[in-house]
């Protein structure tokens, strides 16, 4: 291992120390032993919900530490900037986006995989009006988009820092950025584990409970943050992570009015609200890498022509 990387590593150690550090005190300070998530009230969840601030506040500790200094856009810099030049915006547009597609999408697979959960009146015991379900998605990408600050205390510090330094340790490796994007997104789902296991995520009542709740976290917040890490670097900035995070956590769908889980329990119940999208995250991904790895190629084959 090389000097530099040498260097970037103990500065992520030191990232990761804090970030997780931080996060896990405040649910240690507000959550009493044998609490589940819907017990502790909503005064006990907002307090725990100041932990999503924990990555950004660790990765402005692990600069001063460190002395990387904070600039702001370029190369090294916490890409904080905002610029729409060279088509950047069609990436703050999929963020938005996006979050809509593989969740209603998702849910489709969800149905077709169980469709006894299907449930045409669902909305009714939601207390939503019909025609009201059809605003669902805007509602969401609005209120995403002007929340999206909040949703910054975690992707100004996995996507403005975690992850560059992560694919620069694993650069010039088989595979380099591939791993390094299954790691960063294995770190990122440990991170949410004490949640897990109060069942913030999945619930309480599954078999497996909590490891299998804590696998299925892992392995949706590497699918996740593919995504959120193509957004960020394309646009050169983390607030189209941002964004994005704070759409999905609305959870925009208007099937989401017609599909009852109640309906459903056990192993079952706790997987199928993840399952369906979950494998249509892995389609886009899929036609993400297969659309940028053609622009690739031909940007290869246009320079060697010119020359």
């Amino acid at each position: 291992m090389t000097e530099d990387k040498k260097s970037e590593l103990k500065r992520l150690i030191i990232y990761l120390a804090f970030s997780f550090g931080l996060a896990w005190l405040m649910f240690l300070l507000f959550v009493p032993g044998g609490k589940t998530w819907d017990e502790l009230g909503q005064l006990k969840q907002s307090f725990i919900a100041l932990g999503m601030l924990a990555p950004v506040i660790a990765h402005v500790i692990t600069r001063l530490i460190t002395k990387e200094g904070f600039a702001v856009t370029g190369e090294g810099s916490m890409m904080l900037g905002i610029s729409f030049k060279n088509r950047k915006w069609i990436f703050y547009l999929l963020a938005i986006l996006l979050p809509w597609v593989y969740t209603e999408l998702g849910n489709v697979v969800t149905i077709l995989l169980c469709p006894e959960i299907y449930d045409p009146e669902y909305y009714v015991s939601l207390d939503i009006e019909k025609r009201l379900l059809l605003l669902l998605p805007i509602a969401g990408m609005v209120s995403g988009v002007i929340s999206s600050f909040a949703a910054f205390g975690e992707e100004g510090g996995w996507r403005g820092y975690m992850m560059p330094k992560l694919i620069k340790l694993f650069e010039g490796k088989p595979a380099g950025k591939i791993w390094a994007l299954i790691i960063g997104g294995v770190i990122w789902g440990l991170w949410h584990a004490p949640l897990t296991c109060i069942g913030h995520n999945f619930g309480t009542d599954y078999p497996g409970f909590p490891y299998l709740g804590i696998l299925m976290m892992c392995i949706f917040c590497t699918l996740m943050g593919i995504i959120l890490t193509f957004v960020t670097e394309k646009s050169g900035s983390v607030w189209p992570a941002a964004i994005m995070h704070a759409v999905n956590n609305t959870n925009p769908s208007i099937l989401n009015g017609y599909i009852d889980y109640e309906k459903v329990s056990g192993l079952k119940g706790m997987l199928l609200p993840f399952a369906g999208r979950m494998i249509v995250m892995v389609l886009i991904i899929g036609i993400l890498a297969l659309v940028t790895g053609r622009k690739h190629n031909t940007g290869v084959k246009e320079k060697s022509h010119t020359t």
